[in-house]
């Protein structure tokens, strides 16, 4: 298949080294972070091609539009009412029932800003679904992204994220001073 190809292709132009490996599990929440660019989902979409994995992820629904929605669904986009508050967990929780193997990402600041924290959304999903969370990551700093540890969930969400922050402390995004702090805001 050409597609892995043009995806070495682009992260090697990129200057890109990619780290870490697959996770040997069936199903995981995958969060990146952080996510300061709108290059970032450019990025992670070249990375999930590159390594081959199905990763599903919401988009907003208002970008579905004929020729863009093709190409969306096609790299794992689906669509997402964001009028329609808290159904987006209920949404992907069910989406985790529905399949035997099944990877769903998001960034977990849930946007390009700074913002007080990251939202709880990956989290709530994780545990809804009794699933690991895959650290996923955009080093602008060392030029890399991959993906790190998976982590299973406590309940303890003090705890869990103090692990996660841990990961990530290393880690730059692109605009660094956008980067939000590693704790749940709700």
């Amino acid at each position: 298949m050409i597609l892995p190809h043009v995806a070495r292709f682009l992260l090697w132009l990129g200057g890109w080294t990619v780290v870490g490996k697959v996770p040997n599990i069936r199903k995981a929440v995958l969060i990146a972070a952080p996510h300061t660019s709108n290059w970032d989902g450019f990025w992670a979409v070249v990375f999930k091609v590159y390594i081959g994995m199905d990763i599903r992820w919401f988009v907003k629904d208002s970008i579905f539009w004929f020729p863009l929605s093709m190409l969306l669904r096609i790299n794992g986009a689906i669509p997402l009412n964001r009028k329609q508050a808290g159904s987006s967990v209920a949404q992907a929780i069910a989406a985790f029932d529905e399949h035997e193997d099944f990877y769903f990402g998001l960034a977990p600041e849930g946007t390009r800003s700074k913002t007080r924290g990251w939202k709880s959304g990956f989290y709530r999903i994780a545990e809804g679904a009794n699933v690991p969370v895959v650290l996923g990551f955009l080093d602008y700093g060392n030029k890399q992204l991959g993906l790190g540890p998976a982590v299973t969930l406590t309940g303890d969400r003090g705890t869990d994220m103090a692990v996660i922050g841990s990961f990530y402390s290393s880690i730059s995004g692109r605009w660094p001073e956008k980067t939000s702090p590693i704790e749940l805001t709700r």
